[in-house]
């Protein structure tokens, strides 16, 4: 179902830019299927077969998720958006209203972000966004679902697109390590896929 798949990527993007690679987690992302086919570099790369996986995450990935989401790229929506490139950290932050309507919360310190416009949580958003729609099928209401891929659409156009590709960009090249490589490539191919996916419903 192609909601329920869609809602499964956006999950598996946000989790990747939001937090820290841990080794459970790069366990199950090595145990997808498609896993070649979305990390083709990193699926490839040597340091992979030379270290453990514990190694591998706390002395390689998490130094350069570090570089690439914390210390030199900004991966905040306002930062981009507005003229003094300052991030919207208050209850200005034009997210904030449209999870509102949804009554979305995010949690910040488990999240650990310091505004509601992170491309993680954004990333979030969409995946809630879709779920619902994949349940709003499952229920037969299809009006219901025609207005959540209004939203989706809205918020893709509104939102994410009007900086993460920059971001994506940016990560893509500045990243030491295939696995965010692959994933900036992976992450900004998606959203401009199903931006057009959504556009075309």
């Amino acid at each position: 179902m192609i909601a329920q798949n869609r809602s499964a990527m956006y999950g598996l993007l946000s989790r990747i830019f939001l937090l820290e690679m841990d080794p459970d987690t790069l366990a199950r992302l090595e145990k997808m299927e498609n896993f070649q086919d979305l990390f083709p570099n990193y699926f490839e790369w040597e340091e992979r077969q030379k270290r453990s996986r514990y190694k591998l995450v706390n002395e390689v990935l998490n130094v350069d998720f570090a570089d690439v989401a914390v210390l030199h790229l900004i991966p905040y929506e306002t930062f981009y958006t507005r003229e003094d490139g300052m991030i919207e950290s208050g209850g200005a932050n034009p997210v904030l209203q449209v999870y509102n309507d949804y009554g979305y919360r995010v949690d910040y310190e488990k999240a650990r972000v310091v505004s509601a416009d992170h491309i993680g949580v954004e990333l979030e958003f969409m995946r809630l966004l879709s779920d619902a729609e994949a349940r709003a099928l499952e229920e037969g209401d299809e009006e219901a679902a025609k207005q959540l891929r209004g939203e989706q659409k809205r918020f893709l156009q509104e939102h994410l697109l009007q900086f993460a590709p920059m971001y994506l960009i940016n990560v893509a090249e500045q990243a030491r390590t295939p696995f965010y490589k692959d994933a900036a490539k992976m992450a900004l191919e998606f959203l401009l896929e199903d931006y057009e996916y959504l556009s075309g419903q």
